[in-house]
């Protein structure tokens, strides 16, 4: 299942979730959602602007979308916290690429990514962003 698949699937368990009141977010769980979010918009912006950085510039965005995720995770619990989860989880293979020749010598075990990557990647994150919104809004 690729990342947009995955988060998807996330999107509509939350939004389900909401809509059959099984889970009622809390304020402090809208604010930071809200909070994660406009730090996602920051991180990973449109496509028009992603798709002309270098691959370089769009991994960076990259991972700091993960670290924005990784730090919200770290402040909330329940069901915000595993909807964090599962993003981050969804997110993973953005861990293992790097964005530079190797030239000589080991590379961890990260590979080059793609163009479709990045703007796979890019279209989930940007799908966290649109859930996270729908959360703040309780």
């Amino acid at each position: 299942m690729d990342m947009r698949r995955i988060v998807a699937v996330l999107a509509e368990e939350a939004e389900q979730q909401i809509h059959n009141q099984v889970w009622k977010p809390a304020p402090s769980e809208c604010a930071l959602a809200h909070e994660t979010e406009m730090g996602l918009r920051k991180a990973v912006g449109p496509p028009d602007v992603q798709e002309t950085l270098p691959q370089i510039d769009r991994l960076e965005h990259l991972r700091e979308a993960l670290a924005v995720l990784a730090i919200s995770l770290a402040r909330t619990h329940g069901r915000l916290a595993w909807f964090l989860s599962g993003a981050i989880n969804a997110l993973e293979p953005v861990l293992r690429w790097r964005a530079l020749s190797s030239d000589r010598g080991g590379t961890f075990g990260t590979v080059l990514a793609s163009l479709e990557e990045y703007t796979e990647a890019e279209e989930a994150v940007r799908r966290i962003q649109d859930s996270l919104a729908r959360i703040a809004a309780g």
